[in-house]
């Protein structure tokens, strides 16, 4: 029998809309939703490997419990109302020594997040954190010291832009597609592309404008923007009139950053960096100096964000068409909000994070999501407590946190490790317990509830019954909440009864979604007044400049600028990145995608690799001050000689993976463990290495 479906690809974290044709109970089509605009039925190479991801059978297939050494591969096969025993004693014993707070749960944030942050809270347990830290906290945080709305709160009108500068923000392949095709239109329409990054990528090739700046200057060439918008008068004077407060502040801050000092710096042209500045002046208030997807390259990384964020500010571009805009949510629809579990009253909890985020470690920093680079630091210091349980959801600590070899020292310390998850990940590898979650086309999640201009709900149905002995992870948990004695905080049987709960106040039933796959809280775009009707979070209302949220937890507003470490000689800052083809480390095994990007290469400047003796596609070994690896290098004028790339996500250890076992080599293994102390984000792009061939 046929059948479509409407769903939610999960192949990366944008989740687009998707139509799944169905025969038999068996896939035989994905495309995007025909009725999203900018999407028209578009689907990327990595939504469409979602077939293999379907009918892989390198994927875990049914529950397993260790039975030798951990990451020997050694397990025994067992049903699921053993495995969840298992789980719920193991996790008994560890509360019974240690308290709820030596339990942890870290997931990539979905779906289903209100479910396992309640699934904390009701076991206890401050303790749970998501990716998204990881990837863009120092933009949380920098948003929240100007605007008072997070990152995730905040929208670009990529379709009505004039002028756009990108700062590493590698659109054209770390993709995500309704944003690449409203951003093609409004090139075609004229807009301006500026494209900023030590390393020529698929979107350098395609801007109007490219620059190959130093690695880590980004910040000084922003305050040069500063200055000569501020210098010259371009700024949106109304606007900033009547929604920032601080200016004076910052024109006496960025005196000294000419654009002949930022030349200095960057080794870009001081009349480019003027010319940039009335260009987008120019343009304004239709102009996206954009804030960047993955906000986590260096110490200072907060200071670039809110430097960033300024720009936009003094061009008026935040809630401006064509600019940045405040998502709007069902409220400023007129609509009740969605029903969330977390929302219930718990328990007091009294401990404190184990990772000081929000407290004493990161002040400002937003605990909601954690600062989980912390995790090895604290299961090994037991500071401020022992950390004895873990539970992960399709997150890979060992691949996506710095300095993986501590990583595995510090969880093979644990009692209990247990991994909720689709792939063999190296995590999952090591686990103790393995809960095999059903694919997303096996299964159904919670609604998704998508903010923007017009804010739309779109749901997640199931396509075919799962082809292993899986389970959505919604159910894994309330079953092990119910072994646990808090089932009660997970009032549901079936994900009808999750979507009826989250739906009751919006005035939508199931059944709207059935015409398109989603329903459209909003007949028109929602964007504020600009001149009275913008409603900033901020105590003042407005756009600070100087931030009471930074000053008050002792954090300046605005730090003399700190020029970054050059590289001894001999050594190279590693920059790390994405393609078009794998999404973070957890798809180099898809069948698909493996054959379009099998491994990972070394980027090097001919120059430097001259002088190392380093050939084109030959072997090197790399090595940092925490690891080492080896793979092929890629000799190219297009990386900054100062700089080494490769892309992120490679080097995997786990022999059940065989498409994608020691095929290139592991990021996390070389970087070293820093962070942005004040917003929040790891400084992946702060560690220098060196090449040698390999022997």
């Amino acid at each position: 029998m046929a059948k479509d479906v409407w769903s939610i690809c999960f192949m990366c974290t944008v989740r687009c809309p998707i139509l799944v044709k169905v025969v038999d109970d068996d896939v035989v089509w994905i495309q995007g939703n025909p009725h999203v605009p900018g999407l028209e039925g578009a689907l990327c190479a990595k939504g469409s490997a979602g077939l293999a991801l379907l009918h892989d059978q390198e994927r875990p297939q049914y529950p397993m419990i260790r039975t030798g050494k951990r990451g020997a591969g050694q397990w025994r096969r067992a049903s699921w109302d053993e495995a969840l025993d298992y789980t719920a004693e193991k996790l008994k014993a560890v509360i019974a020594a240690h308290g709820p707070q030596s339990v942890v749960f870290g997931e990539r944030a979905n779906l289903n997040t209100h479910i396992s942050k309640t699934f904390m809270k009701a076991l206890g347990s401050p303790n749970h954190f998501t990716h998204d830290a990881l990837c863009k906290g120092s933009v949380n945080t920098a948003f929240r010291s100007l605007t008072g709305y997070t990152d995730a709160e905040m929208g670009i009108d990529y379709a009505n832009t004039r002028y756009i500068v990108l700062y590493g923000r590698n659109i054209f392949e770390s993709l995500e597609i309704r944003p690449i095709n409203n951003l093609l239109d409004a090139m075609e329409k004229g807009a301006k592309l500026v494209y900023v990054d030590p390393r020529v990528t698929i979107t350098a090739t395609k801007a109007d404008r490219y620059l190959m700046i130093r690695p880590g200057t980004d910040l000084a060439l922003n305050y040069a923007l500063i200055h000569t918008i501020l210098k010259e008068g371009l700024y949106d004077k109304d606007y900033v009139s009547r929604w920032v407060i601080g200016l004076e502040e910052l024109k006496a801050f960025v005196e000294p950053y000419t654009p002949a000092w930022a030349a200095e710096e960057t080794g870009l042209p001081a009349e480019t960096i003027v010319q940039i500045a009335r260009e987008a002046a120019a343009a304004k208030p239709q102009v996206v100096f954009h804030y960047g997807y993955r906000g986590a390259h260096h110490t200072n990384e907060i200071y670039f964000r809110r430097s960033i964020i300024i720009l936009n500010a003094l061009l008026g571009s935040i809630e401006a068409k064509g600019g940045l805009i405040i998502k709007k949510g069902p409220k400023a629809a007129g609509r009740g909000d969605i029903g969330k579990y977390v929302n219930q009253e718990f328990p007091k909890i009294t401990a404190p994070r184990f990772d000081g985020s929000g407290g004493a470690v990161f002040p400002v920093a937003d605990a909601s999501h954690g600062n989980p680079q912390q995790l090895a630091k604290a299961i090994l210091s037991q500071d401020p407590y022992p950390i004895k349980a873990a539970i992960f959801n399709r997150i890979e600590p060992l691949q996506s946190i710095a300095d993986s070899n501590t990583m595995r020292k510090a969880l093979d310390t644990l009692d209990l490790i247990v991994a909720i998850d689709v792939n063999f990940s190296e995590i999952a590898w090591f686990a103790d317990v393995i809960l095999p979650e059903s694919m997303y086309l096996e299964r159904a999640d919670s609604i998704q509830l998508a903010s923007g201009l017009k804010p739309q709900l779109f749901i997640r149905r199931q396509a075919v019954s799962p082809r292993y002995d899986t389970k959505p992870s919604w159910e894994i948990l309330k079953k092990l909440a119910d072994r646990l004695g808090i089932g009660s905080y997970l009032p549901y049987e079936s994900i009808e009864d999750i979507w009826n709960f989250q739906l009751q106040d919006l005035g939508v039933s199931l059944t709207d979604f059935d015409a398109k796959g989603f329903v459209a809280l909003s007949k028109d775009p929602i964007l504020w007044d600009r001149k009275d009707g913008i409603k900033f979070k901020t105590d003042s209302g407005k756009i600070e400049l100087v931030s009471p949220l930074l000053e008050k937890a002792g954090f300046p507003s605005f730090p003399p600028y700190q020029p970054p470490a050059r590289p001894p000689e001999g050594r190279f800052r590693l920059l790390v990145g994405r393609c078009a083809a794998h999404t973070h480390c957890s798809t180099q095994n898809n069948l698909y995608l493996n054959e379009l990007v099998p491994e990972n290469e070394l980027w090097i400047h001919p120059q430097a690799a001259a002088k190392l003796g380093v050939q084109d596609g030959a072997f090197v070994e790399v090595e940092s001050a925490v690891g080492r690896g080896r793979l092929k290098a890629k000799v190219t004028e297009f990386i900054h000689p100062e700089a080494v790339f490769m892309l992120h996500g490679f080097g995997k250890t786990v022999p059940a993976q065989t498409r994608a076992y020691q095929k290139g080599a592991s990021d996390a293994v070389l970087q070293e463990n820093l962070s942005d102390m004040v917003g929040g984000s790891p400084a992946y792009e702060d560690t220098f290495i060196t090449v040698r061939p390999a022997k």
